[in-house]
């Protein structure tokens, strides 16, 4: 019974993962594609108005939805990658506990 529940509560864990996983993935090519768009369309109205093709990547509202925006991306990737991948997880949570624990053990072992 203690096993299966085990193997439940992991499942639905993994799960959230790839939702969350999938879900980033999902912002990042809506991400790509909008900026695109978004660029294309400034792009044009400057050199409509008047700016050679050239000069307009030098203007910065060609670059501000990717730069703002991408400070949105940086966080979201944070939250699902970045945390893990600098070690502080749940994980990072239980080796530090046993950790302590074990330390805890051997100064009372010394005293005795």
């Amino acid at each position: 019974m203690d096993n299966k529940f085990i193997q439940e509560d992991s499942f639905l864990r993994a799960k959230k993962r790839v939702k969350a996983i999938k879900g980033f993935y999902v912002h990042l090519i809506v991400y790509v594609v909008v900026n695109i768009f978004i660029s294309g369309i400034i792009i044009w109205g400057l050199t409509e108005s008047g700016y050679q093709f050239v000069d307009t990547f030098s203007n910065f509202g060609v670059y501000s939805t990717w730069v703002f925006w991408g400070i949105g991306m940086f966080f979201h990737w944070l939250g699902v990658f970045g945390f893990k991948s600098i070690g502080f997880g749940n994980d990072w949570e239980e080796r530090k506990i046993k950790e302590l624990m074990e330390e805890e053990e051997k100064k009372m072992s010394k005293r005795l």
